[in-house]
């Protein structure tokens, strides 16, 4: 380390902080120092004289991200610091204060990253929309008698002379290029996935929409084969080149269902240059609409355009965006959950779904929303017509999901409990290294998580590899991988992207039910897609039915309730509530003097003696690309499950879980179709690269392989993946694999009858 007078005569050392949170930067003046950062909660810490640094962290402050201490004509420095929410705070002596800078209301969701003082006295705060990827709303703050307006920086001109005009959209030439070098049926299919990635993670929506494709898709097919039978369109045609008949008449009945289904979406413009670059390829006219004649493109025309005729009025309200436009009696909508605040809002049922207030709302897929509110997503796909299913009348259910999962209870203590757990178990300080590998996971009894593994690969009667990992990295990556999908295709459109790694793999060999003939590539798909994606169409359904009919709470509402009330273990000790928390040593416990004291446990939550704690994972860090955040204590209150902070929990209820019964009603498709429930070579493997897999924080620390033996074991551990995550609860997981498996059967059911000509 140098200066301007040459070598430092001190080297650098290490001082301990005394926290383990984050700190983010640092600012001293005189014989002062002030370190601040933190993640869920905030962390002020002060040096004096190179001292071990005291905790000077103000009561329920936020992250902080900027300090600055300026020197006063008293003994000790004015100091400001500023953080998440626009939040500001002062100290002229030993305690930093609140300071109500009146723009509160503006600075919500808005975070101050960085402060300074002018010699003349003059206080400064910038920041702006710095925690998620819009980087936007910029701000700016002063506190000082000698305020001026901040001069506007002018715009540079524009490359189009002022006239903004927006360029034409380019498809991605990967996109164009997906699925190229296979049949037709998967062309398309890659260019919905794509579509899909671009629009909003609605997944009753995209789950419609891929059945309705593949029926379109289907419908072309069959309509050159002697045996099968269409689902909205049965003619029958001749072509001297019935290979080359079935492409053209797939990609213009592709190409009309989707352009009616993402032109109005979220990246609509780049996915219809997307459909139109592909049928260019494929050396079609994508606006040639032709209809009339017996030729291919008519027929697939007339298929696409019957296609959206016949579902635009199938219940899901298409052309009002899906909206429901009947009455919601939750009374839960009118205590909506801040996520920023501790706790929930007077007024809760807590057995009831609730709507989260987010300052910051982003998809999963990055897209941003607008702050506030949640809206119900998928409330009337309940209503929407099945392509198996069959029920009486609607009064009752589709499938019986038994029981609605009740608080307070013996059993909900133990689900809640359960996810605390997990949540703690995602701690990347922890060396605790179990086994991933189908050795050791797997081959659960239906709606259990009771397997213990397999001795043997069923398939090639070889041992499996272990595969030793980290338990927190093993947790971490479950929950992500599982969260949409990868790149967000959403549940029903990652098990499209397990298919067809099913079709890619070596030796496979596309036999219905595993017998008879081996299929070509294009008849293998329209087969696959069909049965596959009727079945979590349905799945949609009967999951946003029970949904509707149940409005089931999700843990983020349990946990803050139960904690917010106490603890419910022992009625002689403090905090005591028959509906709180239970207490688990080490993982649910109340603050107390002892816990306090300095250098114990609970240290930094020496304000909340007499509350309730839980040891969970800490929340988004500031860098997600280069930070992990932990685990600690925090307040039951102030509880969040390992999401992003822009995202948080999903704008429906929990029971069932969509990701359980989306993916056990394509296992058993799968399974079904292929005549075996195990994936080709009894294994399939997804590679995961170290530091750079993660999206809410920097992981996992190793590379390892996440694996499964059998389709039901994938399904099974994305149902499981939304307890690490903290989105469901047991019963929400167990029971959507249950009504999957039915919903799946039926799907393969009738999807036979298709594939053999004896549907009615």
């Amino acid at each position: 380390v140098e200066d301007g007078a040459g070598p430092a005569k001190e080297p650098f050392t290490v001082m301990p902080s005394g926290t383990q949170e984050t700190l983010f930067t640092v600012h001293g003046v005189g014989d002062r120092v002030f370190f601040v950062g933190g993640s869920a909660q905030g962390v002020l810490l002060q040096s004096t004289s190179g001292s071990n640094p005291l905790v000077m962290t103000p009561a329920a402050s936020p992250l902080l991200q900027g300090v600055f201490a300026a020197a006063s004509k008293n003994a000790l420095p004015t100091t400001f610091a500023v953080g998440e929410r626009g939040q500001v705070y002062v100290s002229k002596g030993e305690a930093f204060a609140d300071v109500k800078t009146g723009f509160e209301p503006q600075l919500n969701g808005l975070s101050l990253h960085a402060t300074t003082t002018s010699p003349d006295g003059d206080t400064w705060a910038v920041g702006g929309n710095v925690l998620t990827p819009a980087l936007d709303r910029g701000a700016i703050l002063h506190y000082g008698p000698k305020s001026k307006p901040v001069a506007k920086i002018p715009p540079p001109p524009s490359a189009d002379g002022g006239t903004d005009a927006q360029p034409p959209a380019q498809c991605p030439p990967l996109d164009i290029a997906a699925g190229k070098d296979k049949s037709v049926a998967r062309r398309w299919d890659e260019q919905i996935l794509a579509s899909i990635r671009r629009d909003l993670p609605r997944p009753p929506v995209h789950a419609r929409n891929l059945y309705h494709l593949s029926a379109a898709m289907w419908d072309a097919w069959a309509a050159y084969d002697g045996t099968a039978k269409g689902i909205y369109v049965r003619e029958k045609q001749t072509a001297a080149d019935v290979e080359q008949a079935r492409r053209e008449a797939i990609s213009y009945a592709a190409l009309r269902v989707l352009e009616q289904r993402y032109k109005p979406a979220v990246g609509g413009a780049i996915s219809l240059a997307c459909y139109a670059a592909v049928m260019k390829d494929l050396g079609y006219d994508a606006t040639d609409a032709r209809d009339v004649g017996d030729d291919a493109r008519a027929l697939g025309n007339r298929i696409g355009k019957a296609v959206v005729a016949q579902t635009l009025n199938d219940g899901a309200n298409e052309t009002g965006n899906y909206a429901d436009p009947r009455p919601d009696a939750n009374p839960n909508l009118k205590f909506p959950l801040v996520v920023d605040e501790p706790g929930v809002p007077a007024g809760t049922d807590p057995n009831l779904w609730q709507p989260l207030n987010l300052a910051v709302a982003a998809t999963q897929n990055g897209i941003i929303l607008t702050a506030g509110v949640q809206t119900y997503i998928g409330s009337l796909a309940g209503e929407t017509r099945p392509f198996a299913m069959t029920r009486a009348d609607s009064s009752v259910p589709w499938h019986d999901a038994g029981p609605t999962p009740h608080y307070p209870s013996l059993p909900m203590n133990d689900w809640v409990v359960e996810v605390i757990r997990r949540s703690s178990e995602l701690d990347v300080k922890d060396d605790t290294v179990i086994d991933v590998s189908p050795a050791a996971l797997g081959n659960n009894a239906l709606g259990t998580n009771d397997g213990k593994g397999y001795t043997e690969n069923p398939v090639t009667h070889a041992a499996y590899a272990p595969v030793k990992v980290r338990r927190a990295d093993f947790g971490r990556v479950l929950a992500e991988f599982w969260a949409d999908g990868p790149k967000s295709e959403t549940p029903p459109g990652h098990w499209n992207v397990i298919a067809n790694l099913v079709a890619d793999a070596p030796g496979f060999g596309r036999k219905i039910q595993g017998a008879g003939e081996s299929l070509d590539p294009l008849a293998w798909d329209v087969h696959v897609y069909l049965a596959l994606n009727g079945a979590v169409h349905d799945a949609a359904i009967t999951a946003w039915d029970v949904k509707r009919r149940t409005i089931a709470a999700r843990p983020l509402t349990l946990i803050r309730a139960m904690g917010q009330k106490g603890q419910s273990t022992d009625p002689g000790a403090p905090a005591y509530h028959p509906e709180g928390l239970p207490l688990v040593p080490g993982l649910i416990e109340v603050v107390t003097q002892e816990s306090c004291a300095k250098g114990q446990r609970h240290e930094h939550l020496a304000p909340f003696v007499g509350r309730v704690v839980v040891r969970s994972w800490l929340g988004e860090p500031g860098d997600r690309t280069k930070q992990d955040a932990g685990v600690g204590w925090i307040r039951a209150a102030d509880w969040l499950p390992y999401q992003r902070r822009t995202f948080v929990t999903p704008a429906f209820p929990g029971f069932i879980s969509g990701h359980s019964t989306f993916s056990r009603s394509a296992a058993e498709v799968l399974a079904g179709l292929t005549g075996s429930q195990y994936f080709p070579g009894g294994y399939l493997k997804l590679e995961v690269p170290a530091d750079v897999f993660l999206s809410f924080e920097r992981g996992p620390s190793v590379p390892f392989a996440l694996g499964w033996a059998s389709y039901y074991d994938a399904a099974d551990q994305a149902g499981q993946s939304r307890i690490w995550g903290g989105i469901h609860i047991q019963p929400d997981d167990f029971v959507g694999r249950q009504l999957g498996s039915l919903v799946g059967k039926d799907a393969l059911r009738v999807a036979g009858t298709y594939f053999d000509g004896t549907a009615l």
